[in-house]
């Protein structure tokens, strides 16, 4: 389904990077990076004021899409999908943004996570790729 997901802060700092393929993670880190102009863009007082948590499509390259969404707290998830991907409808992508913040929502709810602090829990990391390659 997806090939890679972020989670990014509300300071745009990057709180977790979970990739399919570990080799290319560097480069999905500067493709998430750079969505986050367009997430603040569409976020910004002077346009039209969104109250959809899902921001849909952010950008379109020759073979990824990236989709955005922002919680409440200014918290940004960011899914890498496969452009070749035509069977992956907007819907099954709201559905892995929902799942992802579910799973966010109980990781900082943990007594023992830092908030602001990266996430470094391979339980996480393990739920994130499951969902992403939709295998949940």
């Amino acid at each position: 389904m997806a090939v890679c997901a972020a989670i990014v802060g509300k300071d745009n700092s990057p709180k977790f990077f979970c990739c399919v393929n570990p080799d290319e993670e560097l480069n999905f880190q500067y493709k998430v990076l750079s969505s986050l102009d367009i997430i603040e863009e569409k976020l910004s007082p002077g346009i039209k004021p969104n109250t959809e948590m899902y921001l849909g499509i952010l950008y379109s390259l020759e073979n990824w899409k990236i989709y955005g969404y922002v919680t409440n707290t200014k918290i940004k998830f960011i899914i890498v999908v496969d452009s070749s991907n035509l069977t992956l409808r907007d819907n099954e992508i709201r559905s892995m943004f929902r799942k992802i913040h579910a799973e966010y929502a109980d990781m900082v709810s943990n007594p023992f996570y830092i908030p602001g602090e990266p996430i470094t829990s391979k339980t996480f990391t393990c739920s994130i790729k499951n969902i992403i390659t939709g295998t949940v």
